[in-house]
């Protein structure tokens, strides 16, 4: 018996729709990152791209837990001499609602192609509504 290996032309993706209101990012993220890679798959492959697209919507009602609104940064670096800036997590949510659930699951995907190619498939909305209506992607349950 031979071991089945996933390849472009036998992966049938699906499309997931995530509420983020009320949810903690973390846990939120680790799952759709989970969804993103395919690991909830039976066929997942870990060099080829079996994973699902997923739309997250309310992304501005997200929650964090114990003082990280005020004490969790994001540093970004241009590359010039006194060129790092940081942004708390409360200030980029104001500014970028959907940028903290981006940054948070992208985190969690690896950092190649492949992991860019599975990024590419999260799409995060600041409100309840997103452009995927003609996709019909199903409801995905996330505690």
């Amino acid at each position: 018996m031979k071991t089945f290996m996933a390849n472009s032309q036998n992966v049938e993706k699906k499309w997931y729709v995530v509420d983020a209101s009320g949810k903690t990012l973390g846990r939120l993220a680790t799952i759709v990152a989970s969804v993103l890679k395919g690991k909830h798959k039976p066929t997942y492959t870990p060099h080829v791209d079996t994973g699902d697209y997923v739309i997250v919507i309310n992304a501005e009602k997200i929650v964090l837990t114990g003082k990280k609104w005020t004490d969790k940064y994001y540093y970004s670096y241009s590359g010039y001499n006194g060129g790092l800036s940081k942004i708390s997590a409360r200030d980029l949510l104001a500014k970028f609602p959907t940028r903290l659930v981006e940054k948070a699951v992208k985190g969690m995907l690896p950092h190649n192609t492949l992991g860019k190619e599975q990024g590419n498939k999260l799409f995060a909305y600041a409100g309840p509504n997103h452009n995927q209506q003609a996709q019909q992607p199903t409801i995905l349950e996330v505690e």
